[in-house]
């Protein structure tokens, strides 16, 4: 469930088996696309395409969706799965149980999946990526603008306290201006 992070597979802390029917029953095809079935209620329905990055194979609370790939684009599918309106649906047919949502291959085969040809997929697909490059560009560029904000902030705190942040009167000056204070009263 946790190797599965908007909408991609994340590699680390896996799980590994050696029992050669699982593996053969579960084995991962290039372009399959997994829908968590089992989880919290907020991580139900997540899903991923997995890209042959790797052998793999997947756990049995996902459900990988079989369907036609000259009908189907798995990026669409995958998309649309992570959208807002799959996940309203999803939060309407979820059961509940004690700590855990569940969304069967039945409730996700009823999902409102928009139809559209196999062309006018892929355009889409394009212009998703298109804009989520975008976003991933400003993220990072957020990303960097914050560590060097709190790398000024630190910056600003080590000369205030180590009164570099104004100029400092030299001992002498002080003592004059004492002086002269004492004078005028």
């Amino acid at each position: 469930m946790g190797n599965i992070q908007n909408g991609k597979f994340e590699w680390d802390d896996l799980v590994y088996t050696n029992d050669e029917r699982e593996i053969q029953k579960y084995q991962l095809k290039k372009n399959d696309v997994l829908f968590n079935r089992t989880n919290s209620p907020e991580w139900v329905g997540k899903t991923a395409i997995y890209k042959g990055e790797r052998p793999a194979v997947f756990a049995g609370y996902l459900i990988r969706i079989n369907f036609n790939n000259a009908k189907l684009d798995s990026q669409f599918l995958n998309y649309f799965l992570n959208s807002q309106e799959a996940k309203n649906h999803g939060n309407k047919v979820k059961s509940f149980g004690v700590n855990q949502s569940n969304i069967n291959g039945t409730k996700l085969k009823q999902y409102p999946f928009p139809i559209c040809d196999i062309e006018s997929q892929k355009r889409i697909v394009k212009q998703v990526e298109s804009r989520l490059s975008v976003c991933d560009k400003i993220e990072e560029i957020i990303e960097n603008s914050l560590q060097q904000a709190e790398a000024l902030r630190l910056s600003i705190l080590k000369k205030a306290f180590t009164g570099k942040l104004v100029p400092q009167e030299s001992e002498a000056i002080k003592q004059k201006k004492i002086k002269n204070e004492s004078y005028n009263k």
